[in-house]
């Protein structure tokens, strides 16, 4: 099976004036080396996941279960969710929940708790024939678990057997999702207790959504062993998690503080929305490992091709020295359209009858392409020979250890989110979470003595 390329042709000098140069890479060498030694060493949960896949069976015996019911609705949010929606609006068709032939539950995502959203979903489902699966490692993220609640409150109010109707995604042992399934019978998948919510995709968080939605989650694992054998490769210009990490580490030195991803195919646009979860949580800390204030963090950015050529690319062309842009690219879309020869007597227009839409966009990305390269911005291209599960499965994994790697390079802990913790206490205590008192005090009193500047 033909797996991902890459082509970091605009990333080097003399491509790129203020490009990288051989010499900075052999630099770096020995350090590569020696990152990829520590990571196999500490061997963080995610590394382990295309080797150790205990959970598999688990999952497997829970097919024909889950694919009896009309709708599948995950309930989650970040890693619980963004991964499985990249999984389903990559491998799935764009309409799939609405096609008529389709053998396999609708998905729905509710990955917020903005209720109009929420509402527009449970509009949509009969409650009947709906599998509702809530993922959450803790059991106690506030917007998982509001959802869950209103879920299980539909549930009972048609008396139904939420056992039924509820599988839980969480801790193998602890929390208050695993307490509720033990005392009540509630069907449960493990999330491994040492992988992180943003590196889970290819666990039970990601998995069972895609099950559902008929995708092959063997050949998902199989794509990612295939890419752990070329991202533990030591030689640096052979391993293009090792590369592309550098690359981006050397350029965020020089200045170069906003990482683009910019897909060529409305299918592959999501990937780019886990990659930013991925890529901030992991990288933007203000500690490094020595305890020392840092700040660090190259801000990831999503754009989509060709649509944000006239949105975006005047920016990128024209703005500043700041950004790399990752193209995309996919080779053989699974459908396409051929333009007809129609008003062949304008030149204007003539000249695009005959072609075909997959030409005409792979067109459109050569010449963002060339035109960023002109203008000495450095890019590089990740090639889909096209779309399926093995090809995706390589793409999470590259992509979970380059960010590992990226860690090391910039002496962070890649696995931590602290800077994402006050806003959670805020809430809590704001709702009224028992044992937060004292901190809502302290929060209205500090908000209450800004002085307030408002139109």
């Amino acid at each position: 099976m033909k797996g991902l390329k890459f082509d970091f042709t605009n990333m080097f000098f003399p491509n790129i004036e203020k490009g990288i140069k051989q010499e900075e890479l052999i630099e770096y060498e020995g350090k590569i080396a020696e990152i990829i030694d520590e990571i196999l060493n500490e061997k963080p949960g995610f590394v382990k996941l295309p080797q150790d896949t205990k959970f598999l069976d688990k999952i497997l015996d829970l097919q024909d279960w889950i694919q009896s019911f009309e709708s599948f609705v995950v309930l989650g949010i970040g890693g619980s969710a963004l991964g499985n929606i990249a999984l389903q609006t990559t491998l799935n068709p764009l309409n799939y929940n609405y096609m008529k032939n389709r053998k396999t539950p609708k998905i729905f995502i509710i990955d917020n708790v903005d209720p109009d959203f929420v509402a527009s979903i449970l509009d949509q489902i009969d409650p009947h024939t709906t599998l509702f699966n809530v993922i959450s490692k803790s059991g106690t993220t506030a917007e998982a678990m509001s959802n869950y609640l209103i879920a299980r409150g539909i549930i009972e109010s048609y008396g139904l057997d939420p056992k039924e109707h509820i599988i839980f995604t969480t801790d193998p042992e602890n929390g208050i999702l695993r307490k509720i399934s033990k005392e009540e019978g509630i069907k449960t998948l493990e999330i491994p207790p040492e992988v992180g919510g943003r590196f889970s995709v290819l666990t039970p968080v990601g998995l069972l959504s895609a099950l559902a939605g008929g995708i092959d989650i063997i050949d998902l694992l199989n794509g990612a062993k295939s890419m752990l054998d070329k991202v533990i490769n030591k030689n640096l210009k052979e391993n293009p998690a090792a590369l592309n990490a550098l690359l981006h580490f050397l350029y965020y030195k020089k200045g170069y503080n906003i990482s683009v991803m910019m897909p060529y195919s409305n299918k592959l646009l999501l990937l780019a929305d886990w990659y930013r979860q991925l890529w901030a949580e992991s990288l933007g800390k203000k500690y490094n490992i020595n305890g020392e204030i840092v700040n660090v963090g190259q801000t990831p950015v999503k754009a989509l091709g060709a649509t944000d050529q006239h949105s975006q690319v005047q920016l990128y062309n024209e703005g500043p020295d700041d950004k790399v842009v990752t193209f995309l690219k996919l080779e053989k879309f699974e459908r396409d359209i051929k333009i007809p020869k129609v008003h062949e007597e304008y030149s204007a227009l003539s000249y695009l009858g005959g072609k075909t839409l997959s030409e005409l966009l792979n067109t459109e990305l050569f010449g963002t392409e060339y035109a960023l390269t002109e203008h000495g911005k450095p890019n590089m291209k990740v090639i889909f020979p096209e779309i399926n599960s093995f090809n995706v499965g390589e793409f999470f994994f590259l992509y979970e250890f380059q960010t590992a790697i990226m860690a090391k390079l910039l002496e962070i802990n890649a696995y931590d989110q602290p800077g994402v913790e006050l806003g959670k206490k805020v809430t809590y205590a704001l709702m009224g979470r028992e044992g937060y008192e004292e901190f809502a005090k302290e929060v209205n009193e500090k908000v209450s003595k800004k002085e307030k500047f408002e139109l």
